[in-house]
């Protein structure tokens, strides 16, 4: 069992940036529930491998030893032996399920000493905006934390259905028009993570990444300082623009958002967009500092 997972790591050392190269404690959860899950399934597949090669060997036409039981219909011992493993690594499998969905449940908060970091995700066409609601600031298609401090994200999408995932951080979760989902995560340590959206929303679905930068506090408050000073407002109107279809979208800032912006698109009193079957999507959007 042990030889065997170790095997298994050994295999998936290399997939680093993903959910094995896990950079905070959600991520390190899923991770260990992945690991125990393909342990668990190991005690059948490796029998079973090992087995196949032992009964093509036992019955190979030069084995007189071996007997040929034409008559040969029911074994209580074997059925016991083939029902009773797979049984139990169903209930192995369910308790890590259990367990791990409870331990991971994104609506609980991170056991942290520090204050959570608030962003507001907006699922647009194609592309993300992050909204800092305590700082009064936001972003497009980059998201900056602060690293070693817990993020609470409010989640929901102004088009179709999409999914917000940072691999190396945690959960993917999804965001709904109409709807807000919520999800806490945390990177251990400074770094670039990649983000993305994992539902199929259409053509410019290819393009619907960010980057996670997480940085040390001062780092953070310095690009909340640069962040103020530069870029457009993010008013409604201003939120109107940015709403249109648009493909492979450059990051930027915007230097104040309206406050109940979010709120309004997640309760549909700004109404959603018509969706990716309404067009195919225009130039990247590139607001004008000031507008």
């Amino acid at each position: 069992m042990a030889a065997s997972g170790a095997v298994a790591l050994l295999a998936l050392a290399a997939c680093s940036g993903g959910v094995l190269d896990p950079q905070g404690p959600v991520s390190a959860a899923n991770s260990q529930i992945l690991l125990n899950a393909v342990e668990i399934m190991l005690v059948i597949v490796v029998p079973t491998i090992i087995a196949a090669f032992a009964f093509a060997w036992w019955f190979r036409a030069s084995n007189t030893r071996a007997q040929y039981r034409p008559g040969f219909v029911y074994s209580g011992e074997i059925e016991l032996l083939v029902w009773s493993i797979p049984l139990l690594v169903i209930l192995f499998l369910s308790g890590v399920i259990w367990i791990g969905s409870h331990q991971l449940d994104p609506f609980e908060p991170l056991d942290s000493k520090a204050k959570p970091t608030e962003v507001q995700v907006v699922a647009l066409d194609w592309k993300w905006l992050f909204i800092y609601p305590n700082e009064g600031v936001a972003s497009v298609n980059e998201l900056v934390v602060p690293a070693g401090v817990p993020v609470h994200f409010s989640i929901t999408s102004a088009s179709v259905m999409n999914m917000f995932f940072v691999p190396q951080l945690g959960s993917m979760i999804a965001a709904m028009n109409g709807m807000v989902t919520q999800l806490s995560l945390k990177a251990d340590n400074p770094g670039e993570f990649h983000g993305l959206s994992t539902q199929y929303s259409g053509d410019g679905f290819a393009g619907m990444q960010f980057t996670l930068r997480a940085v040390p506090q001062d780092a953070f408050a310095q690009w909340l300082t640069q962040v103020r000073s530069t870029g457009p407002a993010l008013d409604r109107a201003g939120y109107t623009t940015l709403a249109r279809q648009s493909q492979n979208v450059t990051p930027f800032t915007y230097r104040t958002v309206d406050a109940g912006l979010f709120d309004a698109v997640a309760r549909q009193e700004i109404p959603p967009a018509p969706g990716p079957e309404q067009g195919r999507g225009g130039p990247a959007i590139h607001p004008k500092p000031g507008g």
